[in-house]
């Protein structure tokens, strides 16, 4: 077997992946896209297993453990997005960004009147 078939089939893979990473913006579907980058490199890693003809198999050992650590981390990013849909009622990564930063920025105080509050109390004062 040609090496440049799984090859070309793991590259659209990856791109299909890197995609729905970068244009989704809900959070599981970013999941999903991260689960497919990682079977596309797994699907590398076998593939040069197989065409180098290790005798260890030290592509498909490895592959092994990268599905272990999918499976984890699919189930920590799971609760992680449960847990934020049930406090915030949405997934949307944009929205949850927003919410994080506060709506004035990270380093503007949250209340865009403050200053002129603090202003106004030294004056009075």
């Amino acid at each position: 077997m040609h090496l440049a078939y799984p090859a070309v089939l793991a590259a659209l893979l990856f791109c299909v992946g890197l995609y729905g990473v970068l244009a989704r913006r809900n959070a599981i579907l970013v999941l999903m896209s991260v689960e497919l980058m990682l079977n596309a490199v797994n699907l590398n890693l076998v593939a040069f297993d197989v065409w180098l003809r290790d005798e260890l198999h030290a592509g498909q050992s490895l592959t092994l453990f990268v599905i272990a650590i999918a499976a984890a981390e699919i189930g920590i990013g799971l609760a992680i997005v449960l847990t934020v849909y049930r406090n915030r009622g949405t997934a949307d990564i944009d929205r949850l960004r927003d919410t994080a930063e506060g709506p004035a920025g990270a380093g503007a105080p949250a209340d865009p009147d403050a200053p002129a509050a603090e202003k106004k109390a030294e004056a009075t004062a």
